[in-house]
């Protein structure tokens, strides 16, 4: 069975952030890390932000696949939650790291892209306008960015309240300009 190299890359890479915690990554620790060339990484990935993207998008893919395919929003939204906090170690360490803006940035089309389908499939904000439709996005993002951010262990114990709370925020149109 072939060897997924962009796997080993981007293994090599979280090790760096989690075990080695390392403030700034490069392309130089990441070969070196994994054993390949330079040249190898960059068939691979552009650069570093690339290679946070594409873990990323994997991350998230897997996350789809894995999540319950109900109707109703809510065991979706709560699903991404835990995988999100499950994950939340690694994605600190790449905020901290010199990438923190892009990863960042990441994080919130992400949402933005999650949000758009919710609000697409369910028919929401049909009294809108486009561009007040974008704000709402926007702000829901940021909202959940800054939650994620600002995470305790007593918002973990309230997860269930909270998914449901965000839900009823995002289903029933409640937004700033309401």
């Amino acid at each position: 069975m072939p060897v997924d190299m962009k796997e080993i890359i981007a293994r090599a890479a979280l090790t760096l952030l989690t075990e080695r915690k390392a403030r700034k990554l490069t392309v130089k620790n990441i070969v070196e890390e994994c054993h390949i060339t330079r040249q190898t990484f960059y068939y691979h990935f552009e650069d570093i932000p690339h290679l946070f993207c594409w873990m990323l998008e994997q991350g998230i893919q897997k996350a789809r696949e894995e999540a319950p395919s109900l109707k109703d929003p809510e065991p979706q939204l709560r699903y991404f939650f835990l995988v999100a906090l499950n994950t939340m170690p690694y994605v600190k360490k790449g905020l901290e790291s010199n990438y923190g803006r892009e990863l960042e940035k990441l994080l919130k089309d992400h949402f933005y892209q999650m949000f758009s389908s919710l609000i697409e499939r369910e028919d929401l904000y049909r009294n809108h306008t486009r561009s007040e439709v974008k704000l709402i996005l926007r702000y829901h993002c940021y909202a959940i960015m800054g939650l994620l951010q600002d995470w305790t262990p007593e918002d973990t114990e309230n997860l269930d309240q909270i998914v449901h709370l965000i839900c009823l925020l995002i289903t029933e149109g409640i937004s700033p300009l309401t």
